[in-house]
């Protein structure tokens, strides 16, 4: 597997780049991806290690369980103009065999119990 992973890795030269825009989109997340994090963060569920805004590849996703090989996506307003560029985005990350989850603001704010209890079925087993 850690082959498999160095082959998406992000490039060093493009990391220089996306590092700063990773680093603001983490101390200025959506009240929905504040409110995820607080649930995510810390080894909470069942011991997996969760990193917000992680670049694979070209892209930064909102957050990553490496050994999961699960993308969470918090998607808010902007993701209904941009659904080509998500769609390309969700295929290249399918095609390094990463499972994409994606969850709209309204399910994060209005019910994170049961977007909680969606993601717990892709960690069944404790670490």
């Amino acid at each position: 597997m850690e082959k498999q992973e160095k082959r998406w890795q992000t490039d060093a030269a493009l990391w220089e780049k996306l590092r700063p825009i990773a680093r603001e989109m983490r101390t200025q997340p959506t009240e929905a991806e504040n409110l995820l994090w607080q649930r995510l963060r810390g080894h909470q569920l069942h011991g997996y290690k969760f990193r917000r805004q992680h670049s694979i590849e070209r892209f930064i996703v909102d957050f990553y369980c490496a050994k999961a090989r699960l993308v969470v996506e918090v998607d808010g307003p902007i993701h209904q103009y941009q659904r080509e560029q998500d769609l390309i985005r969700q295929e290249y990350l399918e095609s390094v065999h990463l499972k994409v989850m994606r969850f709209s603001n309204d399910a994060v704010t209005n019910n994170i119990d049961e977007v909680i209890k969606q993601i717990l079925t892709f960690l069944p087993h404790p670490l």
